[in-house]
């Protein structure tokens, strides 16, 4: 069986080539590396082989745009890169299958408890909405060929050397200036990258949308305090709520130079988590705790 895997140098696209090439044939997509080197956003790939199965995990996250082209560059990379993928797919015979790497931030939520998958789609950011409407064009492409579509909605992602703010709070945490905000009991939706990529043939073979947690939803003092026990680092300081408001208020005027705002302690002071009860129920997903992994785990 042959598989594509797009963003195959990725935090996520590499694990998945990893679990997946002990038993099939990997095609690897990236900008620099792999079979294929493409920039999606750009070019339409020309591709010599069909596949049975194609993994869209390539796209771009983990920063927060700045102007109006920085914006742009989600809507490129997400969106046109999607819609170019396709293109070249259909220059060959179609895969059996399609799963694509999307996002809970489709449901544009910035605190709530158990979001399931019927929840409304209402991102406004720019990253947000690029996903939503890369999965309708995979959703309406994946049904015009009769290819079974695969959706994969994912909270934040833990594994080793993570990006983004997971990656931000371990560099805290190991150079000692992390902090909890009101003790940190705020919790958070997460999945260890590891379980995703070893799930994704059986999510492909069945199609559908699903998020996808750890089920345990950790709090932040819960996560820090793993993280801080694995690296030999002391346990997190707290910032009282009151105080980091305050802080947060201050960090309004100063913009982005700030470390904190209002909206973050806002977040950092509120549970997010998602239900995955689908995936549980109709595929038998069954994940390690992201806690329990750190714990025996340097990440």
């Amino acid at each position: 069986m042959k598989i594509l895997i797009t963003g195959s140098n990725g935090f996520l696209g590499k694990l998945i080539c990893a679990e997946l090439e002990k038993e099939y044939k990997i095609f690897g997509l990236s900008r620099n590396s792999g079979n294929y080197k493409v920039t999606l956003e750009s070019n339409i790939p020309i591709f010599k082989d069909s596949f049975d199965i194609v993994i869209h995990s390539a796209g771009k996250a983990h920063s927060i745009p700045k102007n109006e082209i920085q914006k742009k560059e989600f809507y490129d990379v997400n969106v046109t890169g999607t819609l170019n993928l396709l293109k070249g797919l259909e220059k060959l015979t179609f895969p059996k299958q399609f799963v694509f790497i999307s996002s809970v931030s489709v449901y544009g939520e910035d605190f709530g408890n158990n979001i399931n998958e019927n929840h409304s789609l209402n991102a406004k950011d720019p990253y947000g909405l690029s996903k939503i409407e890369a999965e309708q064009l995979v959703r309406s492409w994946c049904e015009k060929n009769k290819v079974t579509c695969t959706i994969l909605r994912l909270p934040l992602l833990v594994g080793e050397n993570p990006p983004g703010n997971l990656g931000a709070m371990i560099k805290a945490i190991t150079q000692g200036y992390y902090f909890n905000i009101a003790h940190g009991k705020a919790r958070k939706s997460m999945v260890l990258a590891k379980d995703v990529a070893a799930f994704i043939l059986r999510a492909a073979e069945r199609g559908g949308v699903y998020n996808l947690t750890d089920g345990f939803h950790p709090s932040f003092s819960e996560l820090s305090l793993a993280i801080s026990r694995s690296r030999n680092k002391r346990r997190p300081l707290n910032l009282p709520k009151k105080t980091a408001k305050l802080v947060g208020i201050v960090g309004d005027y100063l913009g982005s130079k700030a470390p904190l705002n209002s909206l973050k302690v806002k977040k950092m002071t509120s549970d997010l988590t998602f239900d995955d009860t689908r995936a549980r129920t109709i595929l038998d997903w069954k994940p390690q705790s992201v806690v329990e992994y750190i714990n025996n785990n340097k990440i």
